[in-house]
């Protein structure tokens, strides 16, 4: 699917001109670049294009291509030293306006991406066609609504639930968060019966039954509906769908995408399809951007780094390495593919880090970097970015099994992350509680997880960002969190703009 161009379908009304007689022959035509709805939504390659212009909605600007990265960054594992100060201020919740562009943007593009859903949702039934495939791609597109809702609702909390095909006058209440997470919950139930569990070599990349089981634990976790969770979990992994990779950097690049591990890629491509930056932003190009501002100065803007105590977690502490000696340190193999430090002598982008001249007391991100291939980055990135890894499931999986007493089979799962080929760390022994497991499965998604943007949902689902105990934990690691004000930092501020149009929409609270 990543070599399909996604046609990005918004079908708006058109111009028409009406006149009589002869000049109405002339005159009256249909604008075959602006379709309304009506004229539109016809036979199955219409379903299959709407289809493909949801998938592009993933693609856009402020969605995956840029602004979720930022958005998700906020967590204990990121800081920003940007000279970008207003950028640099947002990641250390201090939110410069209630308009800002990350945020602002991020709304607006994931709407525009809902009502791709909605078009899809309230027209494709009535086509004739295969039905099948008529309700595969429903599912698909069912998925992509509730992934856009997923995110929407854990950055801005209360948030306009659109279910209709909406129009310029379209207004609807404003849901609470345990609201949209019963929309998406729906979405999801009524996506997996019809969707496959995968796909040809050609069709890689749409949404599969696993991906969308998996979106779904993912709110149960949230709900703290731990056996639910489990029971969705068990199915992904008795499915024999999918495996953990041997090689951990086979997930961060280009050259093994759509893999074993993965449940669910945004697909982009490296080609310069049109001039511009970012999908629907002026002009399109589907590829990534986020290389561009996550690595180290020079190459990339160097906006985000990951924080010093992620580094030092990479120490492995469950190695003797010979009969009798104390426990010494094993570094993690992860740490080197996710993190740029003066502690890995490999080359970045031509050079190593002495010659480039870095900061030896700083560290940079290097999971989606192309430092391999390239000298630098630019804005067209095709390293495609996985939204859900099979790893993340065991993980999970571990976390809830844990929570249901279970810690004996959390044990093995999360042995299988640690004992992947290309890490082979030593396996965990012993007998455990809830309360011992807990935090080394915390530690083990840091490690794992690292950079990907999973932290921010985690120290959310685990109430961190509820409590000033939680609180004083996270800036033990992130002094950012100095400035976080509880019962308002966990949610972005809607943006301005969208109340200034529909006043039923109120703010956040603090904002």
């Amino acid at each position: 699917m990543k070599t399909n161009k996604l046609v990005a379908l918004l079908c708006a009304g058109g111009l028409f001109l009406t006149t009589t007689g002869c000049e109405k022959d002339l005159l009256d035509k249909t604008n075959p670049n602006a379709p309304t709805t009506a004229e539109f939504w016809k036979t199955s390659d219409d379903a299959v294009k709407g289809v493909y212009a949801c998938y592009s909605g993933l693609q856009q600007f402020a969605v995956y291509y840029r602004s979720w990265h930022f958005m998700a960054h906020r967590s204990d594992e990121s800081y920003s030293q940007s000279p970008f100060v207003e950028l640099a201020n947002f990641t250390r919740f201090l939110t410069p306006d209630n308009n800002f562009f990350i945020s602002s943007f991020a709304w607006n593009d994931y709407y525009r991406t809902i009502f791709r859903t909605n078009q899809v949702l309230t027209n494709v039934p009535g086509i004739t066609m295969d039905e099948t495939l008529k309700k595969r791609l429903l599912a698909e597109t069912q998925f992509i609504r509730a992934l856009s809702y997923f995110d929407l609702a854990y950055f801005f909390g209360n948030i306009p639930l659109i279910t209709v095909e909406s129009t310029i006058t379209t207004r609807v209440k404003q849901g609470t968060q345990a609201e949209a997470e019963a929309l998406i919950i729906a979405d999801l139930l009524a996506a997996i019966p019809n969707l496959p569990l995968e796909y040809s070599a050609a069709e890689k990349g749409r949404v599969t039954k696993g991906a969308a089981q998996a979106l779904l634990a993912r709110v149960y976790m949230h709900q703290r509906k731990y056996s639910e969770a489990s029971a969705l979990f068990t199915e992904i992994i008795n499915s024999g769908k999918y495996s953990l990779v041997p090689n951990y950097l086979d997930n961060f690049t280009d050259a093994n995408e759509n893999n074993s591990e993965s449940l669910f890629e945004v697909q982009f491509t490296s080609a310069v399809l049109e001039l511009g930056q970012g999908q629907d932003n002026a002009a399109a190009s589907e590829s990534h951007d986020r290389p561009n501002f996550f690595g180290p100065p020079g190459p990339t803007f160097a906006d985000v780094q990951p924080r010093r105590w992620l580094l030092d977690e990479y120490r492995d502490s469950t190695v003797n390495f010979a009969p009798g000696s104390t426990t010494r340190h094993l570094i993690d193999p992860r740490r080197d593919v996710s993190i740029i430090s003066n502690r890995n002598p490999e080359r970045f982008y031509g050079k190593t880090f002495a010659e480039w001249g870095w900061n030896p007391s700083q560290q940079y991100w290097r999971k989606y970097l192309n430092d391999r291939t390239r000298t630098n980055e630019n804005f067209t990135s095709g390293i495609n970015h996985r939204v859900i890894r099979y790893a993340d499931v065991l993980l999970m999986q571990a976390e809830a099994l844990t929570e249901l007493g279970r810690t004996a089979d959390a044990v093995q799962l999360v042995n299988m992350v640690r004992q992947r080929p290309s890490v082979n760390l030593a396996p965990l022994t012993g007998t455990y509680t809830a309360a011992t497991l807990r935090p080394l499965i915390r530690s083990e998604r840091a490690k794992e997880l690292a950079g990907e943007g999973t932290r921010w949902y985690d120290i959310l689902r685990w109430g961190l960002m509820d409590t000033q105990a939680g609180i004083d934990e996270l800036k033990s690691r992130d002094a950012d969190f100095n400035n976080f004000r509880l019962g308002i930092s966990k949610l972005l501020p809607i943006p301005q703009r969208d109340i200034d149009i529909d006043p039923g929409v109120k703010q956040n609270p603090g904002y």
